[in-house]
């Protein structure tokens, strides 16, 4: 990594006529989940690093990310991440998201999300962020029932999602997303029935909805591996979707990506749409991963590595890699098959080409002019037809 963040030509070039996204990770959690495996951190972690330590690095970093892509467009989306970003104040927030759009500009129609836990909201922080320049409200729900929340150790009460939405809705936010977790160790399908049909009280424009991941080394896998909790099987998580689909379909909901629903195309997630498209990204944060013209590259995980590296005026990467150009055509196919727009044929090589028949003729994808589209069938098996599909 050069030390003042600076890019190749060729990947210029290329962020220079692509749309361009800002992520802004917050590492901070007052507890730690138990099934979580995020780069995050209470404060009993963050040796000595706080809240003002992170924010000083964090306008160092928007102010170089601004001048290493000083020819990128303005800005199309902002997203804060976590962690849990409402942790900070709505000034703070609002502070970061000026400097960015001081540093790069925004679009005129831009999508500024934050990422929030239901306990943090209240209406003064709700008002503050709108106010900011805020334009979209994500919660972690992950559920209604209280022993799946107690199990993921999420510290809010059940229907405090639902409140915590319905409250950005009468402040003024028009496009409020839920997050949900199916598959916890225990969960049967009229909990995850429950927890959909709680979740479209809230009237949300956007809901996603993702299989719970068991990721090494966090509680909840020692609590597996030592059959203190059961583990759910693939059969239960594909019930459970099945299920979602149905339930938020007739609700009016349309999937425009594998986990992902939402109210009409004008209510996708657009920050998300651009990973899955590989479009221009600046993350961050400790630990954010950006992406511009093939390039990646990542920052030092913790925050005390990270405010020092800035402190010092040099960045704070911690390493990058150029992409190939098969393999960017090889996570297109990964990323664009997941959408519901589907994956253009022309991304495919002949010989990939000739699979398409297959994948078809088992009910899994579909010809909408010249792009292939997973069917619900499809998209259960998502991984499995991008396996058989690629040389």
């Amino acid at each position: 990594m050069p030390q003042n963040g600076e890019l190749p030509a060729a990947a210029l070039v290329e962020a220079a006529g692509t749309p361009l996204g800002i992520y802004l990770h917050v590492p901070f959690c007052s507890t730690r989940c138990g099934y979580c495996d995020f780069n995050t951190y209470t404060s009993s972690e963050l040796q000595g690093t706080g809240t003002a330590d992170y924010l000083t690095a964090a306008h160092a970093e928007i102010e170089m990310a601004g001048r290493v892509l000083a020819d990128a467009p303005a800005a199309s989306t902002v997203f804060f991440g976590g962690g849990t970003p409402t942790l900070l104040s709505g000034a703070e927030l609002s502070g970061l998201l000026a400097h960015v759009r001081d540093a790069f500009g925004l679009q005129d129609d831009a999508e500024v999300t934050t990422e929030a836990n239901p306990e943090t909201i209240t209406p003064q922080l709700l008002e503050e962020l709108l106010a900011g320049g805020f334009t979209r409200i994500s919660l972690g729900m992950q559920s209604s029932n209280p022993g799946v929340l107690r199990i993921l150790e999420r510290r809010h009460t059940p229907g405090r999602a639902v409140a915590a939405a319905r409250l950005a809705h009468d402040v003024g936010f028009g496009d409020v997303s839920l997050d949900l977790i199916y598959g916890t160790p225990g969960e049967s399908l009229d909990d995850w029935r429950n927890s959909v049909q709680s979740a479209l009280e809230a009237e949300p424009e956007h809901i996603s909805a993702y299989a719970l991941i068991v990721e090494d080394g966090t509680r909840l896998a020692n609590q597996i591996r030592r059959g203190q909790l059961p583990m759910t099987d693939d059969d239960d998580l594909a019930d459970k979707y099945l299920l979602t689909e149905q339930l938020l379909v007739e609700a009016g909901f349309e999937a425009y990506e594998v986990s992902n629903w939402s109210r009409g195309p004008e209510h996708r997630a657009r920050h998300n749409m651009a990973y899955w498209l590989g479009h221009t990204w600046w993350g961050i944060g400790p630990g954010a991963h950006s992406h511009a013209g093939g390039v990646r590259w990542w920052n030092v995980k913790h925050p005390r590595s990270y405010a020092a590296a800035l402190a010092e005026g040099r960045t704070p990467g911690a390493g990058r890699e150029l992409v190939a150009a098969d393999d960017r055509r090889i996570e297109r196919v990964l990323l664009e098959l997941r959408l519901a727009d589907g994956l253009p044929l022309a991304v495919l090589t002949d010989s990939e080409r000739v699979r398409v028949d297959g994948v078809l003729a088992r009910g899994l994808g579909e010809l909408r002019g010249d792009h292939l589209v997973l069917t619900l069938q499809g998209r259960l098996l998502a991984d499995a037809v991008v396996r058989d599909l690629l040389d």
